[in-house]
């Protein structure tokens, strides 16, 4: 799997919207590959994302029910909700590790960097948590569950200089590859799932899983 990344010249305007300029041009990836069994509930979720000299831009669109959001606080089991998640190599070396960032659909998150799956995990600090700058358009806390369909969005500013404080990174720019696979799962809904954008071949779900990362191609 690859992603292409669009080059930014100009930061864009972050907004909960999915087609607000430069949004509108750019190719979104689709994360659609189920692990386990086939769930009941089998949400559409899509991501873009672009960069400039100083970050990334990502964004996501999820066609849901049984939407939840009980994790208030950064670093909290935001997996556990109605979440979409961002594993990456920032390079082509998964052996040097990977950075997981995972966000409910209101905008909390939990970002940690580890050089293999849950061993010497590095929890992101809350100040550089602060940093990373969102938007989303669902409400800071969904509980109960929302069973009816609906969409909603996340989006986020990620600093390429935060991430170069916890581990080496090959700068953005036309011709990098990094590796990377996108995600969205719902642990504790009533309609758990956990799907995937590159295919990770598992006998169970395990996100933790950097020999299965598609490559995002940066243009």
């Amino acid at each position: 799997m690859i992603y292409r990344t669009t080059r930014l010249e100009a930061p864009p305007f972050l907004s909960s919207s999915w087609n607000d300029p430069p949004w509108d041009r750019l190719r979104p990836g689709v994360i659609h590959h189920h692990m386990g069994e086939t769930p009941a509930h089998l949400p559409e979720a899509e991501f873009k994302l672009a960069y400039d000299r100083d970050a990334l831009y990502v964004k996501f669109l999820v066609a849901d029910r049984y939407v939840l959001a009980r994790a208030k606080a950064d670093q909290a089991e935001v997996w556990k909700d109605s979440c979409v998640e961002f594993f990456f190599t920032p390079g082509t070396d998964i052996s040097l590790g990977y950075f997981n960032l995972e966000m409910n659909c209101s905008g909390t998150l939990l970002f940690h960097f580890q050089k293999r799956p849950r061993e010497n995990r590095i929890i992101i600090s809350h100040e550089d948590c602060r940093a990373v700058e969102r938007v989303h358009s669902m409400p800071k806390t969904v509980d109960p569950e929302i069973s009816e369909h609906m969409t909603w969005t996340v989006g986020y500013r990620l600093p390429v200089s935060l991430l170069e404080k916890y581990c080496p990174v090959v700068s953005p720019r036309p011709g990098v590859v990094w590796r990377a696979n996108f995600y969205k799962c719902a642990d504790a809904s009533s309609h758990p799932h956990w799907l995937t954008w590159a295919k990770v071949d598992m006998p169970r779900p395990d996100f933790h899983q950097p020999a299965f990362f598609g490559r995002l191609a940066f243009k």
